[in-house]
């Protein structure tokens, strides 16, 4: 029972006193209210009814330095249509679009709306989904990060390639990520194939990433992947070794070692696909990967990275700085 609760009903109790007693005064003695109270509760409830003696919520004052609303239907825009970043990102939007914001007060706001954690944004977005759209996804879990990696001293000279196993989507069948991240400037490029990832389409994938790299400039002069069957096949190799570029083998059972593409690709999960599958229906790889490029080059030319080695830089700033 709150607060108010308790007011209300003894406003009731002190009426139902005075109506049963036919004293007002003995009845204002005994609960020690004047008349002048009584007589307005009793001409409010005459008037109004019982429900009008409910305790009227006192308006918050507003503070010189609150957050001005405008800026906070803008951090819940964003939290709704992107659920899953997290405080640091949602000031970064808010800052590009002109508003200076601490990462402490939008998770305060984000709390004070119900929106605190990212469970709590995904149920939201989907629940706004399935009464506009009715596509309709089970809310996203927390992932573990992975805190070791191989790492170079420039743009091309380690780029770490990965599989990703996207899902079995309705409509369109099995669709795998393949991923190359640089390890200098976290440059990434996906790729998104249509079934199961062999040996043609690993080399087709490191054919793509190596013109890619020698148009910017940086040929690439190593290659690191996991034990996947579609980087330990002899026809990768030759592949790689017919460009000059080094393979890198990692640990068996060691995706950490492997950090920098693992991570990219838990971030692209969380920051895309969950929010993408949530409001959006694909019907073919095409689709997806129209998806994944604009993300891509959000991800590579805006999104500020907040890990101890990008220290608020993007991809462009380290690529530029080398060039």
């Amino acid at each position: 029972m709150t607060s108010d609760q308790i007011v209300y009903q003894q406003r009731v109790r002190i009426l139902d006193h005075a109506r049963k007693s036919g004293n007002v005064a003995a009845t204002c003695r005994t609960f020690g209210i004047s008349p002048k109270t009584f007589y307005k509760w009793r001409n409010t409830a005459a008037k109004y009814g019982l429900s009008a003696l409910q305790p009227k919520t006192r308006r918050p004052p507003a503070m010189p330095n609150a957050t001005p609303t405008h800026v906070v239907e803008l951090l819940l825009t964003f939290a709704i249509t992107m659920p899953t970043l997290g405080c640091r990102q949602y000031a970064d939007r808010l800052f590009d679009q002109g508003f200076t914001i601490g990462k402490s007060t939008v998770q305060n706001l984000l709390i004070k709306h119900g929106l605190g954690r990212r469970h709590q944004r995904l149920a939201r977005a989907a629940a706004i989904t399935a009464l506009t759209t009715g596509l309709i996804t089970e809310v996203a879990v927390e992932d573990d990060p992975f805190g070791f990696c191989h790492w170079s001293g420039k743009p091309g000279g380690l780029v770490a390639v990965d599989s990703f196993y996207i899902g079995n989507l309705k409509g369109v069948g099995k669709v795998y990520q393949l991923t190359a991240v640089d390890t200098r400037t976290r440059w990434a490029m996906v790729w998104l194939v249509h079934g199961t990832v062999n040996k043609a389409v690993s080399v087709a994938f490191f054919e793509r990433i190596y013109k890619t790299w020698a148009k910017m400039g940086f040929p690439i002069e190593a290659i690191v992947a996991d034990n996947g069957p579609e980087y330990k096949a002899t026809k990768f190799a030759d592949a790689v070794a017919a460009k000059n570029v080094q393979r890198v083998f990692i640990p068996p059972r060691s995706p950490n070692h492997n950090a920098v593409v693992e991570r990219f690709q838990g971030t692209m999960l969380q920051e895309c696909w969950r929010p993408a599958f949530h409001r959006l229906c694909f019907n073919n790889v095409r689709q997806l990967q129209r998806e994944a490029d604009a993300w891509c080059h959000t991800y590579n030319h805006q999104r500020r990275n907040h890990g101890d080695y990008m220290n608020s830089r993007r991809p462009i700033d380290l690529l530029e700085l080398s060039s």
